[in-house]
Order: structure tokens, then C-alpha cells, then sequence
């Protein structure tokens, strides 16, 4: 590890201290944003319902802590009955399973946590649109509409759960699936500047790209930072897991526009590409998910490219906490202030995200020392 890394000691302390005082409030439900200061909890079957546990179970990691892990638990097994509810079923599968019993089974070898995921694991793979070789996002949200054609680049995040399936089971159709929707993430999303787009829309029968859309972005030729961030880290876990170089180089890519447009604080915008007129919220998720794939890429590239990553991902995260850490106010559920979810439908702007405050726990856990991935 590099030097004048004290402060992350000291940051880790601060989180264990609060997540012992929050757990027993937030308890073994599925936190999302934190209004006036209180998690607001969400159905089980809504795409963060692993956070909170996966925080959980970096924390168990380091503590030891009994209660910190029964709590964990206890969401993963109220996850169960989301598995057997189709409706609600969607690609962010990865996102839940990875982060509880992909977590619990690398950390306790577990056969119950081994069965959900590889169980999961098949119905995320069922998602896969063979003509246009990508793993459909979401279902209707009403009645009438289509979205059948609709792929996202937060999905980069679901693929490692295919190839963990693989690892485990030696068929290879899982990381099959993970690599194909790979390859049509770089063909598709990733613009020759490193910027991304969120969504892409192609013809559900005959697999043709029909248009890109703003989604979560301010446009769609907007630079939406989250996106990014999905695109760094899952790009990299890419390489990562297939050691293929065209993922190596999209991912250096897009941390470099990523690097290249952060504010003096190193914290993103929400979006990176707005018009004057638009208020300049900072997503502090955005920031934490890139220095966790900036952190392993760093692992990835030659040493002389090493530094270029490592200090980015490192100069985030100190930001994050010096800056935007909540510590002892006892008013405050979440750990990182000033998050973005939804800026175009106006919901949960300026607010902690419990995404945000799990991928700060887990840069950190990477900066403490080499440890297995969840993902």
C-alpha cells in the first residue's frame, strides 16, 4: 500500500462505531435514501436490497461482530420469497445476491447461500436476449408498456455473479452469457471518449440497436457520472474475471474521461455534460463506485500506469471522508452526505445513498489490504 494512509484507520473506526449504533435502528430491512436524516426502508424485492447487508458483511469481516452477522443473515432470508416472485424479478438479481449470499458463502462457506445464488444465477442468465446478445433490464413498470428492448450499463455490476456460477460449477454458459453482454456493452455504450450511456434501447426480435436514452442522465448525450462509475468498476471486474485486453482498455478509457472531469474535490457531478442552468448536485455514490474499480484497476495495469488509478481512487475516497463522511451526528443514518439518485424524476437529490455508503466501506476494505471480492 502506498503511504500517509493513516486516515483510513481512522475512517474505518468511524464506520464500524456507526453502523454498531445504526444497525440496531435499520435492523434486517432494505434501506435506500435517507430522508431528513432516516433511512427510508424499501420492499425486499427493490434493486438495493443487498446493500445494507453487503455493508454489513465488510464490517463482519473485520469485527467478528455476532449481531452484525445475524443481521445479515436475517435479510438474506428475506430475500427468499423474492426469488419465487417473478413479477419482480429483473436484472439487478446480481446486485442482491452478489452482496448477501455470494458474501455470505465466500466468507462461510455456507451451502444454503451457495444454492440462492446459483439458483439466481439462472434466472439472471434466463434474462439474456439471444438476438441481441444483452441481458434485459427491467420488466413493465405498468401495464401496456415495453421495455423488452432495454439493456443499462449498471448491469456490468449483475456479471459477476454469472461468472462466480461458473467458477463454482464449471459450465461454462454462465460466463458465456457475462461475456457476450460484455462485448455489446463496448460495441454499444461506451462512447470514443470514455463517456457512457445509460440506456440503450434495441429491437427486442431482431437484436438491432433502435436509439440510445437519457435515463438517469440529464440527456442522452449527457455524461451521466453514476453510469460512469458502473462502467469503471464493472469494466475492470470484466478484465478482472476474463482477463480478455479489449476490457482492460475500455476500462482505462472510461476512468480516464471519469479522472479527467472531476471537480477540485475529486467528488463527480452528477452529470458531467449540464447546461449552465442546471444545479450542479454532487453524487458522492458515483464517486465511491469508481474508486473501488479505480483502485483494482489499479492491481491490473503495468507498474508504471499503476499510480495514475491508485491515487485517483485513493484522492476519492479521502475526499469522501473528510468532506462528505456524517460520523457522529446521531440525527444522520446515512455515512456519505450528498448523494443523487434520480435527478431527472427529482427524487433523493442531495441525500446519503446506501450504495454510496457501501462502496466507501468497501474502498476502504481494499485500501486495509488485499481482500477477496464479493464480486
Amino acid at each position: 500500500m502506498t503511504n500517509n494512509l493513516e486516515w483510513v484507520d481512522e475512517a474505518w473506526q468511524k464506520v464500524q462505531a456507526k453502523i454498531d449504533r445504526t444497525s440496531k435502528k435499520i435492523g434486517a430491512n432494505f434501506p435506500h435514501a435517507s430522508v431528513n436524516g432516516t433511512y427510508q426502508l424499501e420492499e425486499p424485492h427493490w434493486w438495493t436490497a443487498g446493500f445494507w447487508p453487503g455493508l454489513l458483511w465488510l464490517v463482519y469481516r473485520e469485527s467478528k461482530d455476532e449481531s452484525i452477522k445475524q443481521l445479515a443473515e436475517q435479510c438474506e432470508d428475506r430475500l427468499d420469497s423474492v426469488i419465487t416472485d417473478y413479477y419482480r424479478l429483473d436484472h439487478d438479481m446480481g446486485f442482491m445476491w452478489t452482496l448477501t449470499s455470494v458474501a455470505r458463502f465466500k466468507l462461510l462457506g455456507e451451502e444454503d447461500s451457495k444454492r440462492r445464488a446459483l439458483l439466481v444465477a439462472n434466472l439472471l442468465a434466463g434474462r439474456f436476449n439471444t438476438s441481441g446478445n444483452y441481458i434485459r433490464a427491467w420488466n413493465p413498470w405498468q401495464e401496456g408498456e415495453d421495455n423488452s428492448g432495454w439493456a443499462i450499463i449498471d448491469c456490468l455490476m449483475n456479471l459477476p455473479l454469472l461468472f462466480w456460477a461458473t467458477e463454482e460449477t464449471g459450465d461454462p454458459r454462465f460466463s458465456a452469457v457475462a461475456k457476450k453482454h460484455g462485448e455489446t456493452v463496448l460495441k454499444n455504450f461506451i462512447r470514443e471518449d470514455g463517456s457512457v450511456h445509460h440506456i440503450i434501447r434495441f429491437d427486442p426480435v431482431t437484436g438491432e440497436r433502435v436509439e440510445a436514452l437519457g435515463g438517469q442522465g440529464f440527456a442522452p448525450d449527457s455524461a451521466w457520472s453514476r453510469g460512469a462509475s458502473w462502467a469503471v468498476y464493472g469494466l475492470t471486474l470484466l478484465f478482472h474475471h476474463t482477463k480478455e485486453d479489449k476490457y482492460l482498455q475500455a476500462a482505462k478509457n472510461v476512468s480516464h474521461f471519469f479522472i479527467a472531469n472531476l471537480p477540485e474535490d475529486y467528488v463527480p457531478h452528477w452529470d458531467f455534460r449540464l447546461p449552465e442552468e442546471v444545479t450542479k448536485y454532487r453524487d458522492s455514490s458515483a464517486g465511491a463506485i469508481a474508486s473501488c474499480g479505480l483502485l483494482l484497476l489499479a492491481k491490473h495495469v503495468p507498474a508504471t500506469e499503476e499510480k495514475i488509478y491508485k491515487d485517483a481512487g485513493v484522492k476519492i475516497l479521502k475526499s469522501l471522508y473528510k468532506n462528505y463522511g456524517d460520523w457522529e451526528n446521531p440525527e444522520q443514518d446515512g455515512l456519505i452526505l450528498h448523494g443523487t439518485s434520480h435527478y431527472p424524476e427529482g427524487k433523493n437529490i442531495d441525500v446519503p445513498l446506501i450504495y454510496g455508503d457501501y462502496y466507501f466501506v468497501e474502498g476502504l476494505a481494499i485500501l486495509k489490504g488485499d481482500r477477496k471480492l464479493f464480486w
